[in-house]
């Protein structure tokens, strides 16, 4: 028997962008909620949480804002005390 694999390309115009966040990530439970808040914008592909590093980097489409995702973390910022910047 042949087996006939699919290929999915996706044609979208969208590059993909990195975007890096210092957030003062205590535990996993920290990294968890981050990585629902930022997984719920559309267009993001990827989170990356280092608690120990305090780091976290987004992969997303080029239609997502740096400042769209720091708004959401500030949010969480406010309601969590947990401090939030963007990374230089």
């Amino acid at each position: 028997l042949q087996s006939n694999l699919l290929t999915y390309t996706n044609t979208s115009s969208f590059n993909m962008a990195e975007t890096r966040f210092d957030v003062g990530m205590t535990c996993e439970g920290c990294a968890n909620a981050v990585k629902r808040i930022l997984g719920k914008v559309e267009g993001v592909s990827d989170i990356q949480t280092n608690v120990e590093a305090k780091s976290v980097v987004v992969m997303h489409d080029d239609s997502v804002s740096k400042d769209d995702l720091l708004a959401k973390l500030q949010k969480w910022s406010a309601a969590s005390g947990k401090s939030v910047a963007l990374s230089s």
